[in-house]
């Protein structure tokens, strides 16, 4: 039924001018205003991927990832991203244990998270070769 439905993944931020600052200068990722719905932007990803953010002032941020990004070297990227004040989260508990710069290697590809300015989890994950 919904097989060729061409679904879309969207998430809140409590301040959607913060949100739009982050994701288009620190992350360099394409923003757009979505048309007919004001006040919502759209993260425009490789592959035509389209995510929406919506602004949700009494948001509170899930405790899951809720944006991953695929990188050919986490290394790289995660110091890059340093050098623009992003700083990744580093677990010490639980499965998933990370290193000093917080990137963990074990259990998977290399991936390290950090958080945007309204505390939504993101990732950025090495491509298996």
């Amino acid at each position: 039924m919904l097989r060729d439905s061409r679904a879309f993944s969207s998430f809140a931020v409590k301040d959607l001018e913060q949100a739009r600052k982050f994701y288009s200068q620190t992350l360099e990722v394409k923003i757009t205003d979505v048309p007919g719905m004001k006040g919502i932007l759209q993260l425009e990803l490789a592959g035509g991927v389209k995510v929406m953010v919506y602004p949700k002032p009494d948001h509170t941020a899930a405790t899951f990832t809720v944006l991953n990004f695929p990188v050919e070297n986490v290394e790289k990227v995660v110091d890059a991203l340093n050098e623009r004040g992003v700083r990744f989260e580093i677990y010490q508990d639980g499965p998933m244990k990370t290193d000093a710069k917080g990137i963990s290697t074990g259990g998977g590809p290399r991936i390290a998270w950090f958080k945007d300015p309204s505390g939504n989890i993101l990732s950025v994950l090495e491509n298996e070769r």
